[in-house]
């Protein structure tokens, strides 16, 4: 007696499964919806990078804050148009990253299934929020402690003169390095949860994150040692408490006999 076949569901009749049909959608229709991301996502860091051009003066009287007392100059007639063109670009994909990344999550969410949805959204906004503060806490803490700590090596007859577009190069690269390194909670977390890391791991291997953390923060700072310390100093907080994040992760997993 031959026994009928079940019909194999469609990924909508799985449990937890992608909500959308895939399936029914072809190459060019993923590219066509890619190229819409692409195009979406540029067109509005044109905007606001147009809109924060009118503005870029007043944003750069903001950045020059830790050393207003210095001043800056620029040392070639272009220097100054390319600083505010700079500064407005920079600004303006910073102020719609948000908008860029969920257009991102737009994008990849029907691939996604139900509880991977639940944990991504979330993260996103978290990871926004942590490049945001990493971005603040560079600004507001670091910077003014590094800039008055190298402007200290001056002389009488030694004082400084800082060009406007150095200047803006050394505050953009700190700030976006501090905003990629604020970061670290969420990778450990991430890979906590799919069972890479455990606090144990982390805890042995504190010596070797030393030393990468060290490279890491020589890479993306610039070639003083005190930016470097400003840095690492904070992300060996942030690994540590990291440590904590994949402890409540491995409980919350039922991981709590770790090797």
């Amino acid at each position: 007696m031959t026994v009928p076949s079940t019909p194999e569901l469609s990924p909508r009749g799985r449990e937890g499964a992608p909500e959308d049909d895939l399936e029914g959608m072809g190459f060019l229709a993923h590219l066509d919806q890619l190229r819409k991301v692409l195009i979406h996502s540029s067109l509005a860091a044109l905007a606001a990078a147009s809109l924060c051009w009118f503005w870029s003066a007043k944003i750069l009287d903001v950045l020059i804050v830790p050393i207003a007392d210095q001043g800056v100059y620029f040392t070639a007639p272009n220097e100054a148009f390319l600083t505010r063109l700079k500064i407005a670009g920079m600004v303006g994909i910073f102020a719609v990253l948000p908008f860029i990344l969920f257009r991102v999550y737009a994008f990849v969410m029907p691939g996604l299934y139900r509880r991977e949805r639940k944990v991504v959204a979330p993260l996103l906004i978290a990871s926004i929020l942590l490049f945001y503060i990493g971005i603040a806490f560079s600004f507001l803490v670091v910077i003014p402690q590094v800039i008055d700590f190298l402007l200290g090596f001056g002389t009488e007859t030694m004082s400084p003169l800082i060009g406007v577009g150095n200047y803006f190069s050394f505050v953009a690269r700190m700030c976006l390095a501090f905003g990629l390194v604020f970061q670290l909670p969420l990778l450990v977390l991430g890979l906590s949860w799919v069972g890479i890391l455990n606090p144990r791991m982390l805890l042995r291997t504190w010596r070797v994150a030393i030393i990468v953390i060290a490279s890491v923060a020589a890479i993306l700072t610039p070639p003083d040692v005190i930016s470097q310390v400003m840095m690492a100093v904070p992300v060996l907080v942030l690994y540590f408490g990291s440590v904590l994040v994949s402890l409540l992760v491995t409980r919350r997993r039922g991981d709590g006999n770790e090797d």
